[in-house]
């Protein structure tokens, strides 16, 4: 009986050893859950540049109106600042062979300190008016550019009328070392606060509230046409010309003024654009005067982008439609997203080249 007892006794110490391990010891089953977690991070929202079809435009800016504003272009008034900014640049004739310029700025709360700011031609508000800008000028011409303004209805600030110091002003700097009438500057900052005090309208139309032109995607294939374009020379006048020159680095085509780098004196860059566009059209003087006409209802032209030109027509149908480009077959162009060049100019008086093999 002892024997069997010590036997039953052996057998549970021997199954508690291999159960509970070299010690000994049980050991409690323990059962660990995994809790996944899932974290979800805010994607911040992309806003396009309507005037670039470039992300970057800032949220205060959506929905929100492009300023214009008229700057100085006359050699004796150079350099400007303000102008790298611009997401389109016009230049047109005005009298006496000399240009001037309009720069346009998608968003709203960034334009930049513009000087010097000049007087308002007539065609200029025509083509503003086609992106639903509000136009900023400091003087304008009577017999034909005041009346342009009231006519067709475009929100504008005119510094010789209304010389509001929240936006308008004298650079004292620059009055020390030019006439008074380079010296005019529009403080961009300021320009929401401006809108706001005049009860301006600051949303976009319905009708604009889309691409100026038809973008490709940032991430697309760039558009290129097949004329080779290194160099394009516009010819506006015997004294005045603009140069563009490619940079296969950067993509871009940088401007000379009459024959010298096209510098923004802030900025101490010279000016460069991803596309540049030629709209020609009959320019001519006004009635044998000094003042200068042209049909801005549309023409042909050139697209220059990425290296490369194309021929192109362009219509722009009534004061305040929008301008449209076509390619050769009659679509509507693609276009590079970036800024661009518009220069609006007598057919004939461009010069398109590419540099030759060696």
């Amino acid at each position: 009986m002892k024997k069997r007892l010590f036997s039953i006794i052996s057998l549970i110490l021997i199954i508690a050893m291999t159960f509970g391990g070299c010690g000994g010891k049980v050991e409690e089953e323990t059962t660990t859950s995994t809790t996944e977690v899932t974290t979800t991070e805010k994607v911040k929202p992309v806003y396009y540049n309507r005037l670039t079809g470039e992300s970057g435009l800032s949220e205060a800016a959506v929905g929100k109106r492009p300023v214009a504003v008229m700057v100085n272009n006359i050699k004796a008034s150079l350099p400007q600042y303000g102008i790298y900014d611009a997401d389109i640049i016009f230049e047109i004739l005005v009298e006496g062979g000399i240009t001037r310029l309009m720069a346009l700025y998608g968003d709203q709360t960034k334009v930049p300190k513009v000087c010097s700011v000049r007087s308002c031609r007539y065609y200029y508000p025509i083509f503003a008016h086609s992106f639903d800008a509000v136009y900023f000028c400091f003087g304008s011409n009577e017999s034909l550019a005041t009346p342009t303004l009231k006519r067709i209805g475009i929100d504008y600030f005119d510094g010789n009328q209304n010389p509001d110091s929240l936006v308008f002003g004298r650079d004292a700097d620059r009055l020390k070392k030019y006439s008074s009438e380079h010296t005019a500057y529009v403080n961009g900052k300021n320009i929401p606060e401006l809108l706001k005090k005049y009860e301006v309208r600051t949303d976009y139309l319905d009708s604009k509230d889309v691409n100026a032109f038809n973008f490709r995607s940032e991430d697309a294939p760039a558009a290129a046409g097949t004329i080779g374009a290194d160099t394009v020379q516009l010819d506006y006048s015997i004294y005045y010309d603009s140069t563009f020159t490619y940079n296969s680095k950067t993509k871009t085509y940088y401007k000379d003024h009459c024959g010298k780098a096209h510098m923004d004196s802030q900025k101490d860059k010279q000016l460069n654009f991803t596309n540049v566009f030629v709209l020609e059209t009959d320019v001519h003087n006004y009635k044998g005067g000094q003042l200068i006409e042209l049909d801005w209802k549309g023409g042909t032209g050139f697209y220059i982008s990425r290296g490369k030109a194309q021929k192109i027509t362009w219509m722009k149908s009534t004061e305040d439609a929008s301008i449209v480009v076509f390619d050769e077959a009659g679509n509507e162009l693609q276009v590079n997203a970036g800024n661009s060049y518009i220069g609006v100019i007598a057919p004939g008086s461009t010069s398109i080249s590419q540099k030759s093999a060696s």
